[in-house]
């Protein structure tokens, strides 16, 4: 009899610690963070990512946009969020690596605070401009930006586009006058509106104007041309010798998040960026799939955050 009890209770142990280790994650709706207005490029990777996310996972991915010093107060969110998986960062190249050499005031550390999942896509930027601006190649925007004042938005201080423009300003010594935004879809709001001149824009914001004819694309800012507009040169073979602005985003979470839910993560992100109606959506918006492993996302982060800080230096960029 009490041997009975016994194996009675050793099942019922066994069974309760395969039920606490097989409780499967996740059991509850996940945010995405967005440190964008909706309309920009980090927005429009993050929805059909969520969406499929979603459907992968049995739980609602929710897209939660928290604009505001570009990119830090969402990221600040995510930093103090619990390490459980369910809330994530939809990163992009300012947070990640850019804004810790660019503001002398975080509360945070992105190499140290957040863990990387996968980097998701690489966005090629694109130099548009308001029809006004009678130039129609770098070269000769250079010439116009030496004789007169000409205002370049962007999607906020610290993103790619703001860096773009330091840097342009750095190899071409013009003076391109920066106006910050709370994300790519206001500032190409304004750029239509004719309330600014120029703008380094991602491809999902400025693709659909430069077609309608509000905007025109002269190049675009990465080492190779955009195979969705292979028209227009790099900014490289227009005149800058060198010029390379690359744009991405990418998953991170809570630093401390289990490996187990990481890797899970990366699975499951990995498998999206591969299904064709994911690969299209994002192709038709200049989105390029970089899915690789967490330690590989980590390592380009770290050299994207060198490379930009000695041009935060070189250009005195600051933002406080």
């Amino acid at each position: 009899m009490l041997l009975e009890r016994h194996l009675v209770a050793v099942i019922a142990a066994l069974a309760f610690n395969a039920a606490f280790a097989a409780d499967p994650y996740p059991t509850k709706p996940i945010r995405m963070i967005v440190g964008f207005a909706p309309g920009g490029g980090t927005d429009l990777t993050a929805r059909p990512v969520a969406q499929k996310m979603s459907e992968l996972l049995g739980q609602q991915v929710i897209v939660e946009n928290r604009p505001g010093a570009a990119g830090n107060i969402a990221t600040e969110q995510v930093v103090k969020a619990a390490p459980d998986g369910y809330t994530l960062l939809m990163g992009t190249i300012a947070a990640l690596a850019i804004n810790p050499s660019l503001y002398g005031n975080l509360k945070f550390d992105p190499e140290t605070d957040l863990a990387p999942v996968i980097q998701v896509v690489d966005a090629t930027n694109v130099l548009a401009l308001h029809p006004s601006v009678q130039v129609a190649s770098v070269k000769e925007l250079i010439a116009l930006a030496k004789q007169q004042s000409l205002s370049a938005g962007s999607s906020g201080i610290g993103a790619t586009g703001h860096l773009a423009i330091e840097l342009f300003n750095l190899m071409a010594g013009t003076k391109l006058v920066h106006v910050p935004y709370k994300g790519g879809g206001p500032a190409m709001a304004d750029l239509v509106g004719g309330q600014i001149h120029l703008i380094f824009a991602t491809t999902a914001s400025a693709v659909p104007q430069i077609k309608a004819g509000r905007v025109k694309g002269i190049a675009v800012t990465t080492a190779k041309r955009s195979a969705l507009m292979p028209e227009l040169p790099t900014i490289s073979e227009a005149g800058l010798t060198g010029f390379d602005a690359n744009n991405w985003y990418g998953l991170v979470a809570p630093a401390g998040t289990p490996r187990a839910i990481i890797d899970q993560l990366n699975a499951e992100v990995t498998k999206i960026l591969n299904m064709p109606d994911v690969k299209a959506t994002l192709f038709n918006q200049g989105l390029d799939p970089a899915p690789g492993t967490p330690e590989q996302f980590g390592a380009y982060i770290k050299s994207e955050r060198i490379k930009w800080a000695k041009v935060i230096k070189e250009s005195g960029a600051k933002a406080e």
